[in-house]
């Protein structure tokens, strides 16, 4: 059963009526950029979304001429675009300028000064600096932006930083430090690009915009909800950041976190930034830290040795490029978290993510209470409880299971589903990055963290971290291509529940 989409009105589309930028990328050359900024940025200039006097900075370690970026950036768009190889236009990669510097010392810090100088009317741009490099390297660029005077006019000033957003609370909490010494909450902007995703952004307005299910939208009617974020692909060339970070600090921290929050707020008095990050910060404060006995029983971490993945031999983890042979970095996570306030007590909340699992699959599964009576005898003893599913990956769409009567002269239950698929809707998408970019240039904060959010994840977070490197012994292996160590389908069967998939 499919969801037709009735307009009553047409959208008028993305509308991005700005003064112009110049975007000023740290890491310019480096994977992020390849992958993600610059596909990203070509998309909004062929939609018309980039203003026209905008420029953009790559600042990068490699020694490179502007004709040689020019065609890394071709290269790039090319080669993370799912079309035919396209043409890149002139007109986009004249807005490219490279800048050779590191960004440990302040070498290229005065040729960047030179450059913008050479705009007129500086005052009539923003200034947009994005941190595409390494974490440990943020400290180090924002003191060499705390040197860039861009010939002592007053300007207007933001800045994109990539999670992990510290390693530790006591690190994120003096990174917000430095960055309160340069910029203004409101010049900030965290990123998570999965909330820049359609499906997690509309969980708030299928909750608040749809009079049918917010009032079952607690533990009165809801049994449970399970959030999996799985991989099917390992590390990759990422060895030495996964070895620093691991699946708790690349996953749980930050994206996790987020999709809880959504899922578990109140409604916000409005939609503005503030208004919905003053929620989600609330649900990250109703999540006590937990004791050393509940984390042994109720979470499991885990890391995958050599197995089958898409039906090709894969290598484990501690076999991986630039990881420790006798590694105890974990590649999967699941536990069971409850949120310690009158609409969810008593409703678990189990999360799993991890590399190397079964498929390739994000989604949020709410899970609603069964009929407390068997109405229809023992036929209908094996019907199932309605679902409401937000799939994120691999495709986004939401979907509603219920029970129906099987055609017939006999009462079985038949399940089905209410789908609605984001592929089947013939409007200008645009990806979770391009998104996220957009809000920034709008100076839109509504998807981007907050200091006390950022600190009250890593709150959350710390004890877990802390817990395992104390208990080591704790790591379970599990093959590759499986759905983790058998102990996080208990976590589930304890309860008599189990995960979906």
């Amino acid at each position: 059963m499919n969801l037709e989409m009735k307009t009553l009105c047409e959208p008028d589309g993305i509308d991005i009526n700005t003064q112009p930028f110049i975007l000023i990328i740290f890491g310019g050359g480096g994977d992020l950029s390849q992958k993600k900024l610059l596909p990203a940025l070509y998309n909004l200039f062929k939609l018309n979304k980039l203003n026209n006097d905008s420029h953009i900075i790559s600042y990068g370690r490699q020694a490179r001429t502007q004709d040689e970026y020019k065609d890394l950036v071709k290269v790039s768009i090319n080669k993370n675009n799912s079309e035919e190889k396209i043409d890149i236009e002139d007109n986009f990669l004249d807005k490219f300028i490279y800048l050779r510097g590191d960004s440990e010392k302040l070498e290229g810090i005065n040729e960047i000064n030179r450059y913008i100088c050479n705009f007129k009317n500086i005052k009539e741009y923003q200034i947009i600096f994005y941190l595409a490099t390494p974490p440990n390297l943020a400290k180090n660029i924002l003191n060499l932006i705390q040197k860039l005077d861009l010939c002592g006019e007053p300007f207007k000033k933001k800045i994109i930083m990539e999670k992990p957003f510290g390693t530790d609370m006591e690190s994120a909490t003096q990174l917000n430090k430095c960055l309160n010494e340069i910029f203004k909450e409101d010049e900030i902007y965290r990123i998570d690009h999965y909330l820049g995703k359609e499906t997690v952004q509309n969980i708030l307005f299928f909750r608040f915009g749809n009079s049918i299910f917010e009032p079952l939208w607690n533990r009165s009617f809801i049994d449970h909800i399970q959030i999996t974020v799985a991989e099917d692909i390992g590390i990759e060339s990422r060895g030495n950041f996964y070895e620093k970070a691991g699946v708790l600090k690349d996953i749980i921290q930050n994206h996790m976190m987020q999709l809880i929050a959504l899922v578990a707020m109140e409604p916000p008095t409005n939609f503005n930034a503030n208004s919905i990050r003053d929620e989600k910060v609330k649900i990250f404060k109703t999540i006590s830290n937990m004791t050393d006995e509940y984390m042994s029983e109720n979470f499991v971490l885990g890391q995958y040795s050599a197995g089958k993945t898409n039906n090709e031999d894969v290598i484990s983890y501690r076999n991986e490029k630039n990881v420790e042979e006798n590694s105890n970095t974990g590649t999967f996570f699941a536990g069971k978290f409850n949120i310690d306030n009158w609409r969810w007590a008593g409703v678990p909340f189990y999360i799993r993510a991890g590399k190397r699992l079964n498929q390739k699959l994000s989604e949020i599964v709410i899970t609603f209470k069964t009929p407390p009576l068997k109405l229809f005898g023992n036929a209908c003893r094996d019907m199932l409880a309605n679902e409401l599913i937000f799939t994120i990956q691999p495709e986004e769409r939401i979907s509603l299971s219920m029970n129906m009567k099987y055609p017939g002269i006999e009462n079985y239950p038949h399940p089905v589903e209410m789908n609605f698929n984001y592929s089947k809707l013939k409007l200008i998408s645009i990806s979770a990055y391009e998104r996220l970019i957009i809000d920034c240039i709008k100076g839109d904060l509504t998807l981007f963290s907050r200091q006390d959010g950022i600190e009250e994840m890593w709150r959350i977070l710390d004890p877990i971290v802390n817990h395992f490197n104390k208990n080591k012994s704790d790591l379970l292996r599990y093959p590759a291509g499986s759905w983790g160590p058998e102990k996080s389908k208990l976590l589930l069967e304890k309860d008599n529940r189990k995960w979906r998939i």
